[in-house]
């Protein structure tokens, strides 16, 4: 019997297109439970991704649509190096081979039947094309996987270990001077902590999201909602860095802004409003002074980058500008679809007449860029040079503010009026909607990735690796309807295999360590799929235990931890080693009221104090402390016993949060909350300079170097 809609379609034919589309109409939550999406769901699901849903015949001619569309290849063909490469076409005796650095040769081509054409393999990785007469191919051709640890350092059994830092956060010494004092971490300070923890031995930074946040609105400044992933956020900048300390000087003097810099820099909590203010003013008078004074030099070196960056970065600019026009008329709705119609397409005459009416303010955030980019390429420059033999390690935020510079210069790559997010689980009851924008797995499909291989390129292009934040979503995400509830949502399934040997072959051509957080409700096989691409997982301490019977669940010995990862003491959305042992986060679920359903906070004390005593118990049975310390968890965290435990596990690299090798309490994020907790405000108090001349600090290095050499 066939179930009919309210308006009278049938469920099982939507049901059917939904499955075409890729949402999983069934699907298991985090307690094993099977569960259901609902009609209404998959009909406005659906109609987001642009396949009405609404009757019979919109479901017929949308499911026409997708045979359709399964069928066409967006003109890119990924191929395994060396592997035959096979396509529809009836074949020509020679095509031409154009390769990524010029070089043209003929290749032969054979009839391997059905109308297809067989050519022999390539070798050597990277895009090519491919062609003869009129009809043109781009071909990708990718490594089996993703560089590894082991081979960027040369070494056949890597024990590496690394810093992990909010880069916000970071202090460098000023010495009363306000051409040092920027008010947050800047690309200046990073590279100083990159050469003096290259010089004490870490092989790697990892740095938070650096992506190009909103100039014209600081209020926005969570590192994992940007403006867009293809740029830099250009309050990391040190101008001082590229135009000379003599410039910023006189910048900052001839504004009166030297006294401001300095209070900004000495806040506990960061300002970003008036840290933004103040920069943003002495870098118009830098660009104004660069435009009309700067040594020729400069101006090519600018020149030669804004070439470069091309569309992309034209693009970018113009939307800065005219984000800062819009801004104070449209106050709270100064998202991009609220602006006039003609400035809406940026590739429209109303865009190239503002551009070209405000030339100057264009030429500056391109300017900003500029300076961005020679910032982060110096920090990396620095720690290759101090001896990491990775350097820096980025963060790609799993996507970004639908109203910002991104989804309206990509717009017919971003999926509109669906945010990433999370289904109700055990830790988030609930569930999570992010508010931001997902690659829409059509385009992507239909365009061959172009928009996620310009995403990539970004990334990777300052740096020795990459974490890809929610991993799990090059396979699935789960998508919220705007305005809907988190449990409303649905999994979308993503090309998963295709977006592997992409990440691949771009991490080959930049030889680059590629790092997936892959925490969470993870599907079947996931894991392995990854580990064969060479992308290596997280292996977090506060998961990793034998099970989760028991109570509490003994903690899962270091010599167990699976090797297809990077260890780490814990993320910045978890609580650091000392807050975890003194139940800081749970008093703060407290104070904020974000203890789940059943939940009490004297329970998850006496939970805590449990868990206290097995991770007690587990530090002693790995010999990371003495069998004649009591057998009773002491009331101050072993914090150099903890990070000796997960320092001896057999993973190629550890990277440790740089709040745990200060034993820092509070965590820099606090999900679930956005002004309520000082999310991304925290700044440390030690300059990055004498960060390891602190007895406790070297204390805990020792005991990380000990448990890498293999010593429990």
């Amino acid at each position: 019997m066939t179930t009919l809609g309210i308006d009278g379609s049938s469920s099982a034919e939507l049901a059917d297109l939904a499955a075409q589309a890729g949402i999983a109409v069934d699907w298991v939550d985090a307690r094993g439970q099977p569960k259901r999406v609902a009609d209404d769901v998959l009909r406005t699901l659906l109609d987001r991704l642009g396949l009405p849903a609404a009757d019979d015949a919109q479901i017929r001619e949308s499911a026409a649509r997708v045979r359709n569309e399964a069928g066409q290849t967006g003109g890119l063909l990924i191929v395994d190096a060396g592997a035959p490469i096979e396509f529809e076409a009836r074949p020509d005796t020679t095509y031409l081979l154009l390769g990524e650095d010029g070089e043209q040769r003929s290749v032969a081509a054979h009839d391997s039947g059905d109308g297809r054409t067989r050519l022999a393999g390539i070798d050597t990785p990277g895009y090519y094309i491919l062609e003869t007469g009129s009809w043109r191919r781009k071909i990708a051709v990718v490594p089996p996987r993703s560089p590894s640890v082991g081979e960027l350092l040369e070494s056949e059994h890597p024990r590496a270990w690394g810093l992990a830092a909010q880069l916000y956060s970071l202090r460098r010494d000023h010495r009363g001077d306000p051409v040092n004092a920027a008010g947050i971490g800047d690309f200046t300070t990073l590279t100083r902590l990159a050469t003096t923890a290259g010089q004490r031995g870490a092989a790697a930074l990892a740095i938070s999201p650096v992506h190009a946040m909103f100039a014209a609105d600081p209020g926005r400044y969570s590192p994992y909602g940007p403006s867009s992933r293809l740029f830099l956020n250009t309050l990391y900048i040190d101008p001082a860095a590229v135009l000379g300390e003599a410039a910023l000087g006189s910048a900052l003097s001839g504004l009166g802004l030297g006294d401001e810099a300095l209070r900004l820099d000495g806040l506990a909590l960061i300002d970003w409003p008036g840290v933004a203010r103040t920069r943003l003013k002495v870098m118009r008078r830098l660009y104004d002074d660069f435009r009309d004074d700067a040594h020729s030099d400069l101006q090519d070196a600018f020149t030669r980058f804004r070439i470069a960056g091309g569309e992309a970065l034209e693009s970018h600019a113009r939307f800065e500008a005219l984000h800062a026009r819009h801004l104070p008329p449209l106050g709270d709705a100064t998202d991009w679809r609220h602006w006039p119609a003609d400035l809406r397409d940026p590739t429209g005459a109303g865009v190239r007449a503002y551009a070209h009416a405000h030339e100057r303010d264009i030429a500056f955030h391109i300017f900003l860029q500029w300076l961005a980019a020679q910032g982060l390429a110096g920090a990396q420059q620095a720690a290759r040079t101090a001896g990491m033999g990775i350097g820096l390690i980025g963060d790609l935020a799993v996507g970004t503010d639908p109203g910002g510079s991104h989804a309206w210069s990509r717009q017919g790559d971003i999926l509109e009026g669906l945010s990433p997010g999370a289904p109700p689980d055990i830790y988030n009851p609930h569930g999570q909607g992010w508010g931001l924008t997902a690659f829409s797995p059509r385009a992507l499909h239909l365009t061959g990735y172009a928009a996620f291989i310009e995403m990539l390129r970004a990334a990777l292009a300052y740096t020795g690796g990459l974490r890809i934040d929610h991993v799990l979503g090059l396979a699935r995400m789960w998508l919220v309807p705007q305005g809907a509830s988190p449990r409303d949502g649905a999994y979308l399934r993503y090309p998963l295999d295709d977006m592997l040997r992409l990440v691949a072959l771009e991490a080959w051509r930049h030889r680059a360590l590629i790092i997936g957080e892959n925490l969470g409700t993870v599907p079947d096989g996931f894991n392995h799929r990854i580990e064969q691409a060479g992308m290596l997982g997280m292996d977090v301490l506060w998961f990793q235990r034998d099970g989760w019977a028991g109570n509490p669940a003994p903690f899962q010995q270091p010599r167990y931890w699976p090797g297809a990862a990077i260890a780490t003491t814990t993320t910045h959305d978890l609580p650091t080693v000392v807050g975890w042992w003194r139940g800081t986060d749970i008093g703060w679920r407290e104070h904020l009221q974000l203890l789940g359903d059943g939940e009490s906070a004297e329970a998850l004390h006496q939970e805590r104090e449990r868990d206290r005593g097995a991770l007690w118990h587990a530090l002693r049975e790995a010999g990371c402390i003495g069998h004649d310390l009591p057998a009773e968890p002491p009331a101050d965290a072993p914090a150099e016993a903890v990070l000796r435990y997960v320092a001896s596990t057999p993973v190629p690299l550890m990277l440790v949060p740089v709040e745990d090798i200060l034993g820092l309490e509070e965590q820099p994020n606090l999900p679930g909350t956005i002004d309520t907790h000082p999310n991304w405000r925290r700044r440390l108090d030690p300059e990055v300079e004498r960060l390891f001349d602190d007895p406790a600090v070297r204390a805990r290095v020792d005991a990380i170097e000990l448990g890498r050499r293999g010593h429990a």
